[in-house]
C-alpha cells in the first residue's frame, strides 16, 4: 500500500491519526512500521493534537448514519401514509386505519402521572386513573371533563369497566379494589384482602367476578355480588403487574417481576402455561382477539400451526425493551419485535387484527406491521413516559397517555381546546 509523505495537513492528520490507533492499541510492530513508511517525524505536539481523533470521527459516523436511517425512515413512513392513508391516496379499509398526529385532544386535569386509561364500551366517555388517587371521566367527542371519582387514598393503578358499562373496578396502592355504579358514580363495594399494592384489576367477561393482581405476588378473584374472595392463585415468585381475562373467560394471563407470563386455568386454578422468554420484568399483557387469529397464523406460518389447533394467542412487553407473541396451546414464543429504546408499557393488537400498537418510556407510541416483523409507523406522542393504551374497537380509536393524549384513526380537524395549566410529575421511583 503506497503511503502519502506528511507534507499536507489533511493527508498528514490522517497518518498521524491513525498511527496515534495503532500505539495506543499496542500494535508496536504495526506502529513502527506504518510511521517509516509514512515518514512521519517525531512531533509529540501534533502527536498529542490527534490522540483519540480516529476514534472521534468513527463515533462521528456512526451517529450519522444512525441519523441517516432514523430520517430514511421517517421518510418511508410518510410517502407510504401519503399513498395509503393520505386524503388523497386510495380509499383504506377501515381495519387498516391506524393513528396519526395531531392529536384530537390533549387531556389535562390530573395532578400526577396518569397510570391507565380506558375507553367506555358503551358511550363515547374516557376514564383515566392517576397517581394522585382519583379516577377522571372524560367526554370522548368534545374533550370535555365530566367528573372525578375520589375514594382511594393512594395511587389508582388500574380500571376495568364490565361489558354493560355500568360497573367500574379500580385497584390502588392503598391494597384495596373498589367496585363504583358508573350510572350514580358512587362506590358501592371496597374489597380488602390483599397485603400489598393492587397493581392490576379486570372484570371477567360473565360480569360476576372481578381478578386481581398484587405485589403480594397473588392473583385473587372475588365475587361481584357479595365482594368476597373466592380464589386466590399462587405460583409467581415476584410482583404481580398484570392480569387479562380472555374473550370467554376461561383464562387469565398475569405478568410479573419475576420475568415469566403464566396463564391460568380458571375453573382449576392451574398454571397452564409459563411463558419465560423475557429478560427483564414483564409489564404489560393483551390477549389477540378471535377476529385476529386468521392473520396470526398467515404471519407465523408454520411456528403456529405445529400443535395442530393452534391459539389463543398473547402478547406481553417488558422492560427488555421488546413485545412477543405468543401461542398459549404450546407455549411457543411465535415472534419478537425489537424498537423501542426503553421499557414498554403498553401493548394490543389493532382493532382491525393487522397490526399490533405499543407504548413505552422512550415517549413513542409504534405500529408495528407483525406480519412483515417491521414497526411501520412511530409517533413521537408525549413528553414523559408513555404509561397505557386504550382501544375503542367500534371506532377504531386508539388513546394513549401520560396526561392523556387522543389519536383518532379519521381524519378529522382539530378542534378548539383551551389551554389548561399543568403540572407533570416523574413516576415514582419504587419499581
Amino acid at each position: 500500500m503506497m503511503l502519502e509523505r506528511d507534507d499536507s495537513p489533511p493527508k498528514g492528520m490522517r497518518n498521524r491519526a491513525l498511527a496515534d490507533y495503532l500505539r495506543s492499541n499496542g500494535y508496536e510492530e504495526a506502529y513502527s512500521v506504518f510511521k517509516k513508511e509514512a515518514e512521519l517525524d517525531v512531533n509529540e505536539e501534533l502527536d498529542k493534537k490527534y490522540a483519540g481523533l480516529l476514534e472521534k470521527k468513527w463515533t462521528s459516523v456512526i451517529r450519522l448514519q444512525k441519523k441517516v436511517m432514523e430520517l430514511e425512515s421517517k421518510l418511508n413512513e410518510a410517502k407510504e401514509e401519503i399513498t395509503l392513508g393520505g386524503p388523497v391516496g386510495q380509499k383504506r379499509d377501515p381495519k387498516e386505519w391506524i393513528p396519526r398526529p395531531p392529536e384530537r385532544y390533549a387531556l389535562s386535569g390530573h395532578r400526577s402521572p396518569v397510570t391507565r386509561v380506558i375507553f367506555h364500551p358503551v358511550f363515547s366517555v374516557i376514564v383515566s386513573a392517576s397517581e394522585d388517587a382519583t379516577i377522571k371521566v372524560w367526554d370522548y367527542e368534545t374533550g370535555d371533563f365530566e367528573r372525578t371519582l375520589k375514594g382511594h387514598t393512594d395511587s389508582v393503578q388500574d380500571i376495568s369497566f364490565d361489558q354493560t358499562g355500568k360497573l367500574l373496578a379500580s385497584c390502588s396502592a392503598d391494597m384495596t379494589i373498589k367496585l363504583w355504579d358508573f350510572q350514580g358514580f358512587e362506590c358501592i363495594r371496597t374489597m380488602h384482602g390483599h397485603d400489598h399494592n393492587v397493581s392490576s384489576v379486570a372484570i371477567m367477561p360473565n360480569g360476576d367476578h372481578i381478578v386481581s393482581a398484587s405485589r403480594d405476588k397473588t392473583i385473587k378473584m372475588w365475587e361481584v355480588a357479595t365482594g368476597y374472595c373466592v380464589k386466590t392463585f399462587t405460583g409467581h415468585r415476584e410482583w404481580v403487574r398484570m392480569v387479562r381475562p380472555n374473550q370467554d373467560g376461561t383464562l387469565i394471563a398475569s405478568s410479573s417481576n419475576d420475568q415469566t407470563v403464566r396463564v391460568w386455568v380458571v375453573a382449576t386454578k392451574e398454571c397452564k402455561a409459563e411463558l419465560r422468554e423475557h429478560e427483564h420484568v414483564v409489564e404489560c399483557i393483551s390477549w389477540a382477539p378471535e377476529s385476529a387469529h386468521p392473520t396470526i397464523l398467515e404471519a407465523t406460518g408454520s411456528e403456529a400451526k405445529k400443535s395442530g389447533k393452534p391459539g389463543p394467542f398473547l402478547l406481553s412487553g417488558s422492560r427488555d425493551k421488546t413485545i412477543k407473541m405468543w401461542d398459549v396451546s404450546t407455549g411457543m414464543c411465535l415472534m419478537t419485535l425489537v424498537g423501542h429504546d426503553n421499557w414498554v408499557r403498553g401493548v394490543l393488537v389493532h382493532p382491525g387484527g393487522k397490526f399490533i400498537v405499543s407504548c413505552a418510556d422512550d415517549k413513542t407510541l409504534r405500529i408495528w406491521d407483525y406480519k412483515n416483523k417491521r414497526c411501520m409507523k412511530t409517533l413521537s406522542a408525549h413528553e414523559h413516559f408513555i404509561t397505557s393504551l386504550g382501544k375503542r374497537s367500534y371506532k377504531h380509536s386508539l388513546v394513549s397517555e401520560m396526561h392523556i393524549r387522543c389519536f383518532d384513526e379519521h381524519v378529522r380537524v382539530k378542534m378548539p381546546f383551551r389551554s389548561v395549566q399543568h403540572i407533570l410529575t416523574s413516576p415514582k421511583s419504587d419499581f
